[in-house]
């Protein structure tokens, strides 16, 4: 089953220095038929403003991902964690039994990102951030992971049982990806593509779910983040 979120469908907020996208239920938004897909709770859409950002707010027992797209966004937490995440690179934050932490925009131009929040599969866990840097020619036509709830990949880890991963792909060209049936991806393109022979636009959300293998084909150069989850 391939189920297409439009963009302009989605839950929207508009507060001046950050325009959010709500893929699923957040804040003001409320939508009971998109309150999560699988373990997948939160993808917001964010463009943050030039000198702003997300002043200092708690969390617990949450697997928080940010994938940057444009400009940079900088980190500080109630561990002491502080750090610089650019565009195309991912930083994680696992809330665990509780963090304090802020995220702002420090650049002079408008930042973009995806902030996709997992349900934890490790509850009241001790908290912890990491942010990685991870070479952009190596998800050129391929998914590179760059998250997952397994240590052993060598990758940005968080406690749940989910992974976050990127590719490119050019214009009229496709990469497939092995699925399992029982599982909840999430797929969101920069530019059009199809999936599974089913049309997408940029920036909707394309839910996944009773497939074992998915192909996509780029109508336009994309930029493709895809959370597999249970």
């Amino acid at each position: 089953m391939i189920d297409i979120r439009p963009f302009n469908s989605l839950g929207h907020a508009d507060h001046g220095w950050l325009n959010a996208r709500h893929h699923f239920s957040f804040a003001n938004y409320h939508d009971p038929s998109r309150m999560g897909w699988g373990r997948i709770r939160v993808w917001n859409d964010d463009q943050i403003g030039a000198k702003s950002g997300f002043p200092p707010h708690p969390h617990r027992d949450m697997e928080i991902v940010t994938y940057v797209r444009t400009g940079a966004i900088t980190h500080q937490d109630s561990m002491g964690n502080k750090g610089r995440t650019g565009a195309g690179d991912v930083q994680v934050m696992s809330a665990g039994t509780g963090v304090t932490h802020a995220e702002y925009n420090l650049e002079d131009e408008q930042t973009t990102l995806f902030q996709i929040w997992i349900e934890t599969d490790k509850p009241s866990a001790s908290p912890s951030w990491g942010a990685m840097p991870f070479p952009k020619e190596s998800r050129n036509g391929a998914f590179q992971l760059l998250a997952s709830g397994d240590q052993e990949d060598g990758v940005l880890t968080i406690n749940a049982d989910a992974r976050i991963l990127g590719a490119t792909v050019k214009a009229g060209e496709s990469i497939a990806i092995d699925a399992q049936p029982d599982r909840h991806l999430y797929l969101v393109p920069s530019g059009r593509v199809t999936v599974n022979g089913v049309a997408a636009d940029p920036r909707d959300g394309v839910a996944i779910t009773g497939e074992s293998k998915v192909e996509i084909k780029a109508e336009d150069d994309s930029e493709l983040v895809l959370v597999d989850a249970r």
